[in-house]
């Protein structure tokens, strides 16, 4: 029994299996091309995507005593938002848009959730190396059997017999198909039989078989596909993960200025109520003074009442646009920094001389940098994968074999005296069984053929493959056109934004000047209160729409870097 142990302790301590490669790296980001929209601000930050690969330890080591026997922890701690502190000036949270997008990458929660998707494909690229992991497996029984005697060439009245069988066996498939498997056999033999040569009688066999596919599964790189398939698939979820993370970068952005617009619109609906507020005083002293009739003051108090409602809106979709700032950070989590006010340094203003955009150019580079895009194209390699890996099913199982075996016996013997006739014991063990290996050898080959008349489902498999190729074409041609459409609406909405912008500039300094005009004319009497106010609404009007515009162009200047594809390297975010 002691001897048991021992061997099947050792018989732990397997061969290294075949070494797992690396997960393949994302492909390096390009630089932008010097046709790209222009540039307002970026983040410079990396996000580490190449997570480490799962803990598969070796059976028997430490790592695996504890793994696999010790309770695991297996609570999920969250980390709080980082370097906010680092922006708080005098009590205030200051942020420009370079900044506020660092934070936007190292805290935003939806961010986080979609770095934890690239989990599951690395998870399946060590599940597809599992095929090739060793497997030992081990049996020990003793029977124990008494049965009453109904010969005397059984030696004992009451034969008392106990069996001890043990049986180790080692497979491992490698990767050009050979599957080897090597069992050691032994046994014990205990009984009170006076007939028995050996006793106990120890018994021992070794041996090994292998089985080489020459037709179906042979070959490394067929043994192989579904690693390369997982290796594919996880390219395939980089680049999803690259388009998402354009998409929230967007909203994030968008966030920060919808907060620009309201606080712009703030000012202007303040400036309307103090206009609204002097036209009111004013009316009302020359009510007063008898210098125009009470009926007049009405017109000057409903307008003012109106530019109390829309400065209250405007408070409110303020205090909304902060919220919604404040969570794209993870600020709503630092209870001590949430309630700071915050301040943003961001200009909304554009410049007048903004290079014309070549819109060939800025497709052709959507064409080369769309995530999607790119993962469809990297789904097209997949589908040829299962396609070959289809056609690999098709071909006959046609196999080679080959098995070894050796045997020994030993144990403790009797020889009869040939003098006295008495039994002599001689000393023996299980050391004499080994050293009869390789002195009773056992060799065998075969070949074996499975061929199927008629294989449908690999068939209707194969077709299934190249199906699913010709739906991934016919998409990427699809989403080419898009793209197309895309980019060129892109630019269409850019410069109409950007026109708009010269426009509302224009319409604003004629309603100013149109402003001024009437206050002095209302100042000589030349027109009522009524036309004063009518231009004094129209100048709000004029000052909103330019706010609406300028944020709008902001906006459009967005989504072009993100139908080009381009975003995340204007922003500067890295992919590593």
């Amino acid at each position: 029994m002691r001897f048991l142990v021992v061997l099947l302790c050792s018989a732990l301590i397997v061969p290294a299996q075949q070494p797992q490669a690396a997960p393949a790296a994302a492909p390096p980001a390009t630089s932008p091309a010097s046709a790209a929209p222009p540039v307002s601000s970026g983040a410079v930050v990396r996000m580490n995507s190449a997570i480490s690969e799962p803990s598969a330890p070796w059976a028997g080591s430490g790592n695996w005593w504890r793994k696999t026997f010790l309770a695991s922890d297996t609570t999920v701690t969250v980390d709080g938002p980082v370097r906010l502190k680092d922006f708080v000036v005098d009590g205030k949270l200051t942020l420009s848009l370079k900044n506020y997008l660092d934070l936007v990458v190292a805290n935003n929660t939806d961010i986080a959730v979609q770095r934890l998707t690239l989990e599951t494909p690395k998870n399946a690229i060590q599940r597809a190396f599992g095929v090739f992991d060793p497997l030992l497996t081990s049996s020990f029984s003793a029977t124990r059997a008494k049965t009453p005697s109904t010969s005397t060439l059984q030696g004992a009245n009451i034969l008392n017999q106990l069996d001890q069988p043990f049986q180790a066996q080692y497979t491992q498939l490698f990767a050009p198909g050979t599957q080897v498997t090597t069992t050691l056999n032994m046994s014990k033999t205990s009984t009170n039989s006076q007939f028995n040569q050996y006793n106990p009688a120890l018994t021992t066999s070794w041996s090994t078989n292998f089985t080489q596919p020459l037709l179906r599964n042979r070959g490394i790189y067929v043994n192989r596909l579904p690693i390369t398939i997982a290796r594919s698939q996880r390219k395939v979820q980089e680049f999803s993960l690259e388009s998402t993370l354009q998409q929230l970068l967007v909203t994030a952005e968008n966030a920060y200025w919808d907060l620009v617009s309201a606080r712009e619109r703030l000012k202007v609906q303040e400036q309307a109520l103090f206009l609204a507020d002097q036209a009111l005083k004013r009316s009302q002293k020359e009510v007063e003074l008898g210098a125009t009739s009470p009926l007049e003051i009405f017109q000057p108090q409903q307008n003012y009442a109106t530019a109390e409602i829309n400065l209250t809106q405007v408070k409110y979709q303020l205090q909304i646009a902060e919220d919604a700032l404040r969570r794209q950070i993870s600020v709503d989590l630092d209870p001590d920094i949430r309630k700071l006010p915050i301040v943003l340094t961001e200009d909304s203003k554009i410049s007048g001389d903004e290079p014309a955009l070549d819109a060939e150019s800025l497709v052709g580079m959507a064409m080369q940098k769309r995530p999607d895009l790119l993962s469809i194209k990297q789904s097209l390699d997949v589908n040829d994968l299962q396609i070959k890996s289809s056609m690999n099913l098709l071909k006959p199982a046609l196999g080679l074999g080959g098995r070894y075996s050796t045997t020994g016996r030993g144990g403790r013997s009797f020889m009869t005296d040939p003098v006295t006739g008495a039994s002599i014991p001689i000393p023996g063990g299980i050391t004499d069984a080994f050293g009869q290996y390789f002195d009773y050898n056992t060799f065998s080959f075969n070949v074996t053929l499975s061929l199927p008349l008629r294989d449908r489902a690999a068939s209707a498999n194969l077709a299934d493959s190249v199906v699913g190729k010709k739906l991934t074409v016919l998409r990427q041609r699809s989403l080419e056109q898009s793209i197309r459409q895309d980019v060129l609406t892109a630019i269409n909405q850019l410069e109409n934004s950007r026109a708009s912008v010269k426009l509302a500039q224009i319409a604003l300094d004629f309603a100013q000047k149109r402003a001024d005009a009437d206050q002095k004319r209302y100042d000589l009497g030349v027109i009522t209160i009524f036309f004063l106010l009518a231009s004094q609404n129209d100048l709000t009007q004029a000052q909103s729409t330019l706010v609406n515009n300028t944020v709008n162009y902001r906006r459009n200047v967005l989504n072009l870097q993100q139908r080009v594809g381009n975003l995340l390297e204007v922003k500067g975010v890295v992919m590593q």
